[in-house]
This record gives structure tokens, C-alpha cells and sequence, in this order.
């Protein structure tokens, strides 16, 4: 990853590194791997994962086409 510092403006090259990681999922990543995830765990974290992505999914998709009464 490289972010161009123009201007010397390092604040600014900062802000936007930041909101790339953030982006990409790194702080995530690396808030996960701060302790150990039993596999049992990861299972469980990523179906209730999948549940929610769904959910907001149908939602979503609910409110597009209107909810049928």
C-alpha cells in the first residue's frame, strides 16, 4: 500500500493511509488476532455474520420493492 505525501502535508497522507486500512480491513483483521479463535468460534462468528448480511439483505430488498400486506 502507498500513499503520496504532497506538500509535505503528513497529516493529510495519514488521514487517507488510515481510511484505506480501514478500508481494507485491516484493523479488523487485526483485532481478531489479538487472541486466539477457537475454530468452533470462527464457525459461529461467521454464520451469525452471514445471518446479519442476509437479513439486511432481504431488508433491504423488502424496502425496494415494497412489503406485500
Amino acid at each position: 500500500m502507498q500513499i503520496m505525501v504532497r506538500d509535505n502535508n503528513v497529516d493529510q497522507a495519514l488521514r487517507a493511509l488510515k481510511k484505506k486500512l480501514q478500508r481494507e480491513g485491516v484493523y479488523r483483521e487485526m483485532k481478531l488476532r489479538r487472541h486466539y479463535e477457537k475454530p468452533s468460534e470462527k464457525r459461529a462468528r461467521e454464520r451469525a455474520a452471514a445471518v446479519r448480511r442476509a437479513r439486511k439483505l432481504e431488508r433491504k430488498r423488502m424496502e425496494r420493492d415494497g412489503a406485500p400486506r
